[in-house]
C-alpha cells in the first residue's frame, strides 16, 4: 500500500510540473489542459517502456516544453501532437547516441534544426538532421561540447543549401540586364 501511495504522489508531482509551464507557455498562446498532460504523460511512460529507457524525478517533458514553447511552428492546434512526436524523438535518439549527448545538449540541436533546416517538420528532424548528427556521435564526433549543441548541423550536412545574399545578388543581376 505504501509503494502505491508514493508512485501516486509521484504522478501528481509530474502532472503539476508540466501543469507549471503553463505559466509561460500562455505568452506564446500555449496551453496544457489537465488531461493533456495526463495524456502526454501517460505516453511518456509507454515511450520510456518501448525504448528499454529509466527516468527519474520530473522527466524530460517540461525541459522539450521550454524549450520549444517560442517555436514559430506551434500553435495550440499543433501543440499535444507535437509535444508528443518531440518526446518520442528525443527518447529515441538519446538511445542512438548512446547517452553520449547530454538532455540539454540535444534538446538544443532538435530545436535548432526545427526551427531551421525543417522548418517545423518533425519527419526531417528525426529522419535526417538526428540521424546524422547519430551517426556523427557514435563515430566519436564530441563537437558538441563546446557548442552545448548549438551549430552543429551545419558542420555535418551533406546537403548543399542556397545562400540568401547570394540568391539576392543573382536576381538583382537578372533584373538590371
Amino acid at each position: 500500500m505504501d509503494k502505491d501511495w508514493m508512485v501516486l504522489l509521484q504522478q501528481q508531482n509530474q502532472l503539476s510540473k508540466v501543469l507549471e509551464t503553463n505559466l509561460i507557455t500562455e505568452k506564446f498562446g500555449l496551453v496544457l489542459s489537465g488531461q493533456e498532460a495526463q495524456l502526454l504523460l501517460d505516453e511518456r511512460k509507454n515511450t520510456l517502456q518501448e525504448q528499454k529507457r529509466v527516468e527519474f524525478g520530473e522527466g524530460i517533458l517540461p525541459k522539450i516544453i521550454y524549450e520549444f514553447c517560442d517555436s514559430q511552428y506551434l500553435d495550440q492546434s499543433n501543440y499535444v501532437q507535437t509535444l508528443l512526436r518531440l518526446q518520442e524523438i528525443f527518447y529515441l535518439y538519446k538511445n542512438e547516441m548512446q547517452d553520449e549527448i547530454t538532455d540539454d545538449e540535444l534538446l538544443h540541436f532538435m530545436k535548432e534544426q526545427y526551427e531551421t533546416i525543417c522548418c517545423g517538420d518533425l519527419e526531417y528532424l528525426e529522419g535526417t538532421c538526428l540521424n546524422i548528427f547519430a551517426q556523427a556521435i557514435r563515430a566519436g564526433y564530441d563537437g558538441h561540447r563546446s557548442t552545448d549543441g548549438r551549430g552543429e548541423y551545419e558542420k555535418l550536412d551533406e546537403v548543399t543549401r542556397w545562400d540568401h545574399e547570394l540568391y539576392m545578388e543573382a536576381l538583382r543581376e537578372l533584373c538590371w540586364r
